[in-house]
């Protein structure tokens, strides 16, 4: 997605923003009551599992921790493994995100650490830059303070509020990005390559840890829109739209 520079957003704009990162942030916060739950019925304590939430703050990191608590070193190598392709997951949205948001210093410090799934997905739909940054900082800090405040819910909680994956609330988040994307898919091939990410991703994903459906979807999609663009090139001569700041051979003069 490419942003376009922006001045101050209109009262009406940001009220857009803020919805869709409030919604984000619920559909995904909510979940944190099935790590509380999970965390403390794995033998770590109360505040344990928050200094968990808070700092390392990675859903599926974490679920990937207390995966190895409940299981032993039995389950270290897969956990670890699910743990790092997250991490690189996160790697790669802060190369997009960093240039999005232009921050130095502390407040540099404080974006890396809310840079997840949810902020940059809502921050980098927005087609105005101020937009984007709105989005991403009001995602990154709602998912923060909702996953952190449900997080200690579940943990209070336990066993007595049940599996909360019968609440709907694992489907939640899922249904949060869709909401994202959809408006998104104006094309045909743009709906297509997002049909065979989402397959890819159901196929892969009884096969492999958390995390690693997302990556191989993704890639999947890339490989898909990269083909798209080597088979569907206009007959020679073309001129693509970014030629402009350069010139094209017509409208160059020849030495």
């Amino acid at each position: 997605m490419t942003t376009t520079p922006s001045g101050p957003l209109t009262d009406l704009r940001r009220r857009q923003v803020l919805r869709q990162a409030l919604s984000v942030s619920v559909a995904t916060g909510a979940y944190g009551i099935s790590f509380g739950a999970l965390s403390t019925a794995s033998g770590l304590t109360l505040w344990q599992t928050q200094v968990l939430s808070l700092l390392l703050f990675s859903g599926g990191s974490q679920f990937a921790f207390v995966g190895i608590m409940a299981s032993g070193p039995a389950a270290a190598v897969a956990a670890i493994a699910t743990s790092t392709l997250l991490g690189v997951r996160n790697s790669l949205y802060g190369l997009q995100v960093s240039r999005m948001l232009g921050v130095r210093g502390p407040r540099r410090l404080l974006a890396a650490h809310l840079t997840i799934d949810e902020s940059t997905a809502v921050g980098v739909g927005q087609p105005e830059t101020a937009a984007g940054r709105l989005g991403f900082w009001a995602t990154g800090i709602g998912v923060f303070v909702l996953w952190n405040a449900m997080t200690l819910v579940g943990a209070l909680a336990g066993d007595a509020i049940g599996d909360p994956r019968s609440y709907g609330l694992d489907a939640a988040a899922a249904a949060a990005f869709c909401g994202l994307v959809w408006p998104r898919l104006k094309s045909a091939d743009a709906f297509a390559i997002a049909a065979l990410a989402a397959v890819v991703a159901v196929l892969v994903a009884p096969h492999a840890p958390a995390g690693v459906p997302v990556l191989v979807a993704a890639l999947s999609a890339l490989l898909a829109a990269f083909w798209r663009r080597a088979h569907h090139d206009p007959q020679a001569p073309h001129h693509w739209a970014d030629e402009t700041a350069q010139g094209t051979p017509e409208t160059q003069e020849t030495p």
